[in-house]
């Protein structure tokens, strides 16, 4: 029992504001728990495709092949490949890091997986073409110009500031978590 509680500690900070919240005002837990409904049946959506797609990542895509194209000898291919994956992509942020973790387990600089999620999370096709429906193309072409700019130079620092060391326990928890 106890070790359900040390693992699940959010879980019952929940359940105890939750039964707080009974005793306050019921229709708000109807709310919260509605609410909670929705996550879990939007969530049922978005992270099949995702295991889905780690998988065939895994599988179908040879360690050499990640170190080659992403690795640290990479270069401007490696990040020109990080743009495209994170540009070209479908879905939240949220499914985004299951895939940096195997792009990091297989082999690929850190500086292009850091590019890879701020590119998906911000500069997808999609959002792109929305902007520019929205406030133009000039004005859409500076914001992603800059945003571009800005997440190259802070992958390349964030790559830099982080020792080997720091590098190789992050590769270690990707493998425990996976």
């Amino acid at each position: 029992m106890w070790k359900f509680i040390k693992k699940n500690k959010f879980l019952l900070v929940s359940l105890i504001a939750l039964i707080v919240i009974s005793f306050i005002d019921i229709k708000m837990t109807y709310t919260a728990l509605n609410n909670s409904y929705k996550q879990i049946l939007s969530m049922l959506v978005i992270v099949p495709p995702i295991f889905l797609l780690i998988g065939l990542f895994d599988v179908w895509v040879p360690r050499a092949t990640v170190i080659k194209l992403m690795g640290e000898k990479s270069g401007v291919r490696g990040m020109t490949l990080a743009f495209f994956l994170g540009a070209f992509s479908a879905g939240p942020t949220i499914a985004a890091f299951p895939i940096a973790l195997m792009m990091l387990k297989k082999g690929a600089k850190y500086s292009n997986v850091i590019f890879f999620l701020m590119v998906w999370s911000s500069l997808k096709i999609p959002i792109v073409f929305y902007q520019i429906t929205t406030i133009g193309l000039q004005l859409s072409s500076i914001i992603n110009l800059t945003m571009l700019g800005i997440f190259i130079i802070a992958a390349i620092i964030t790559d830099k500031l982080f020792t080997t060391g720091e590098k190789a326990q992050l590769i270690e928890k990707a493998n425990l978590y996976s």
